[in-house]
């Protein structure tokens, strides 16, 4: 079996995990998960993730929305990789889809990790729909501008 030499490798590993964060999506959170949240393995319960991700899943809704809105679906939620306590991480958001009265959102977790050697991986990938919400809990049309 031929040897990979340590170049090889991070090229590998560039094709698979990015070296930096996004600049071209909407940064609508960052947190940084603390041992409370993480299992007897230390890593993370993805139920901390999916809420997080549903937190920053609804920033730009709410903002099209002008007002209160709700999670309807949950599309699509994938964990790619495990996170750890000490991992940094940061939801980029990105509107897939403006309906009458929803908001389709994409958000992806990218989990910034040893400081003194930072390598940057995408964790969690997930599609998420919000609809705008009356005072009594009812769709109403999202504003037009």
């Amino acid at each position: 079996m031929p040897e990979i030499s340590d170049e090889n490798a991070r090229a590998v590993v560039s094709g698979i995990a990015p070296l930096q964060l996004p600049d071209d999506r909407h940064l609508a959170m960052r947190t940084m998960p603390m041992p409370a949240d993480a299992n007897g393995n230390g890593d993370i319960f993805g139920g901390w993730i999916m809420a997080q991700v549903d937190i920053a899943g609804a920033v730009l809704p709410a903002r099209i929305a002008k007002g209160r809105i709700a999670t309807v679906a949950v599309n699509q939620f994938v964990f790619k990789q495990p996170v750890s306590v000490s991992d940094l991480l940061s939801f980029y958001a990105t509107v897939e889809r403006v309906g009458r009265t929803s908001v389709t959102v994409n958000v992806e977790v990218y989990a910034e990790r040893n400081p003194a050697d930072l390598h940057v991986v995408k964790v969690t990938e997930a599609n998420l729909t919000y609809v705008a919400i009356d005072l009594q809990g009812r769709p109403r049309p999202i504003p037009v501008e």
